[in-house]
């Protein structure tokens, strides 16, 4: 026969109880501490990205900012520097215009010079008429002049005339203006009319030095201010 031994259960005490339900107590609220502090540490970390983000883009977009404004600065910069060199390119043009106005002024001051010397400028009539008159190739030619030179002009154009015919083959009939005469702002030469008016050739000193200092300006600016470095080529 098998022997069944009975252990009595023992009753706890109110105090066992009272332990067990503390012990319990403790336990959730450890627990409860400890999610409490995983919430606010991750809670603290979630914060301290988004703050670290939030802090970053702030700073692009400042540098951003700065950026834009020093390439803002930079370029008024530029312009500024640009308008300079550009007044002061343009006064030095100035400068040079006003020195070629004074230079070609002073050559023109000086073409009276040339009617003082009679026969040379008698021979310079002559050449001048001629000339005319190859541009011309005029059979009927009316030659102006000042009133001071009609004489001169009478005592060469039969010989301008033969030069012009020897070199063309082909005949000339010149007429003196005695009625009509170049001003006194002209300081020598002629003019040659043909067609009653409608056809003109400008032979005076003064057009021929205009028509000169044209088309030597190139040699006239490299005497007086040297090559230009940026001018690829001669105007």
């Amino acid at each position: 026969r098998d022997l069944h031994v009975t252990v009595p259960r023992m009753a706890l005490s109110d105090s066992d109880v009272e332990k067990q339900i503390q012990h319990m107590i403790a336990f959730i609220d450890q627990e409860a501490r400890e999610k409490a502090d995983e919430i606010a540490a991750k809670a603290e970390e979630e914060f301290s990205i988004e703050k670290g983000r939030l802090v970053q883009q702030e700073k692009l977009k400042i540098m951003a900012m700065y950026e834009k404004k020093d390439k803002q600065i930079e370029l008024q910069r530029k312009i500024q520097r640009s308008n300079h060199l550009n007044q002061s390119r343009l006064r030095i043009l100035k400068q040079r215009d006003d020195q070629i106005k004074q230079l070609l002024e002073a050559a023109r001051g000086r073409l009276s010079d040339v009617t003082k010397d009679t026969a040379c400028y008698q021979n310079l009539l002559k050449g001048l008429i001629v000339q005319g008159l190859f541009q011309l190739l005029e059979c009927h030619v009316v030659i102006r002049c000042r009133k001071a030179d009609v004489s001169l002009v009478k005592a060469v154009f039969s010989s301008a005339v033969h030069d012009y015919e020897k070199g063309t083959k082909k005949s000339v009939k010149i007429v003196v203006d005695e009625a009509s005469f170049l001003g006194s702002e002209v300081s020598g030469g002629v003019v040659l009319l043909a067609q009653e008016g409608r056809i003109k050739v400008e032979n005076t000193l003064d057009s021929r030095l205009d028509l000169l200092s044209r088309q030597m300006m190139p040699e006239i600016r490299m005497r007086l201010f040297g090559a230009n470095p940026n001018r690829k080529f001669d105007d």
